[in-house]
């Protein structure tokens, strides 16, 4: 009886050696291939499902939340639309011109990615502010916006006073916007989006040092990853967080 015993353990091993010989290796090789995703640091993950549980931070002045400054402009359909028609909404913000030689249309395409991102989320809308009024009518934003495929109900395109204008994007969310006869296009400004909650309220994601971020990168695409100039595209984070307010 004991050495029948034996011989069941000396098979089991046997089994146990032939395996290890057939499989370790591919296995390994799998691994090295990118077949099997390896987790190289506990702490990352945990960063990042911190990142994505934490709420979003509000910007604050002198210890004040921002929000949305009153405004009141025309849209491509000639109708008046107050910051009062975005309340119950999330939304985003940009300063742009429609004959942009430069960002605007980068801008403009990765907003249209993220407009078909939320397209099925009627409580989501776009503010895009003409920084060239003059020449950008609600007929040529119109077409501007039929060019693109807007299709957003929420997504309005906005003219009225360039002072006005001026004024709400470098006082009220502090976009830089400017007119100057020697760049490309004969006007200057941010590439960056800024984002709003539903309450009115300027929100952001906080960098790894705990601070808000304020603005999102605009021009970058998310397949690009990384810009010409070495920027990081904040498309994808701008998604994430619009969708994070989305459930508040």
């Amino acid at each position: 009886m004991e050495k029948k015993t034996n011989y069941s353990y000396i098979g089991i091993a046997f089994i146990i050696l032939v395996f290890g010989i057939l499989f370790i290796p591919k296995i390994v090789d799998r691994i090295s291939n990118g077949d099997i995703i390896r987790t190289e640091s506990r702490s990352d993950s945990a960063n990042e499902r911190k990142t994505k549980a934490e709420p979003l931070a509000f910007i604050e002045n002198n210890g004040i939340k921002r929000q949305v400054p009153n405004f009141s402009f025309t849209n491509q359909n000639g109708k008046i639309i107050t910051n009062k028609d975005y309340l119950g909404k999330v939304y985003v913000i940009e300063f742009f011109f429609t004959t942009c030689p430069t960002i605007c249309p980068r801008m403009n395409a990765n907003l249209v990615q993220i407009q078909n991102a939320f397209k099925e989320f009627e409580n989501f809308g776009v503010a895009s502010f003409t920084i060239n009024p003059k020449h950008d009518t609600p007929d040529v934003l119109k077409a501007y916006a039929e060019r693109y495929g807007i299709i957003n109900p929420n997504w309005h395109f906005l003219t009225g006073e360039k002072e006005t204008i001026y004024k709400l994007a470098n006082e009220g969310f502090y976009i830089y916007a400017a007119e100057n006869e020697d760049v490309l296009g004969g006007f200057e400004h941010s590439g960056n989006f800024a984002l709003i909650d539903q309450k009115g309220y300027i929100r952001s994601r906080k960098d790894e040092y705990g601070n808000p971020i304020i603005y999102y990168k605009g021009v970058v695409s998310e397949r690009e990853k990384v810009g010409y100039d070495g920027e990081k595209e904040e498309i994808s984070l701008l998604k994430e967080d619009i969708k994070k307010l989305l459930n508040e």
